[in-house]
């Protein structure tokens, strides 16, 4: 059986070599940054947020801790902190599963299928069961607001001094510096 350690490395190279984007942190294979666009043909088309990853010591065994650096607005998804609420990271993890699968599948499966009965974000879930046009209009603002490439680019140099303040990382973008709207 392979050492952990050699299992991030294969995970992180996969990731490295997939379409996806993807910024190590201190050239550390434990601790990186993927950008991560949001799937077509949902409200969240068009968006691109950076994505927090880090892999504890026992991975795989052990889940990674993700988090969006750049707001969204969704009912799984804290909009301060950028924690994500999903079973397939947080409870029913398998060493079985890798990175490739968070960014091709669980993430994109969770923007296109929200749970508004497990909430992080309240506003979110109550918008989503009660009115579903004005939850996607909010959706598509955020898009607008805080999920441009620009944004997500610029989230990385502020967060860097606030690493163990993540609940402030949600306030990076709110100096309404959006370069224009996007096309949707």
């Amino acid at each position: 059986m392979s050492s952990p350690k050699r299992r991030i490395e294969t995970d992180v190279m996969k990731m490295l070599m997939s379409d996806y984007e993807v910024t190590l942190v201190n050239d550390c294979m434990q601790e990186f940054y993927v950008r991560f666009h949001g799937p077509t043909e949902t409200p969240f088309a068009g968006g691109v947020w950076k994505i927090h990853v880090e892999l504890p010591d026992q991975y795989p065994f052990k889940s990674p801790s993700i988090g969006f650096m750049n707001k969204i607005f969704h009912p799984n998804i804290d909009e301060l902190s950028g924690s994500v609420c999903l079973d397939v990271i947080n409870q029913t993890w398998s060493p079985m599963f890798d990175m490739i699968n968070i960014f091709e599948v669980f993430l994109p499966q969770l923007l296109r299928y929200p749970n508004p009965n497990d909430p992080l974000n309240g506003e979110a879930a109550a918008l989503l069961m009660r009115h579903p046009k004005e939850y996607e209009g909010k959706v598509k603002e955020y898009v607008q607001r805080y999920a441009t490439k620009e944004l997500a680019d610029a989230s990385t140099e502020k967060e860097e001094d606030e690493d163990e303040e993540m609940s402030d990382i949600g306030s990076i973008s709110d100096d309404g510096e959006v370069a224009g709207p996007m096309d949707l």
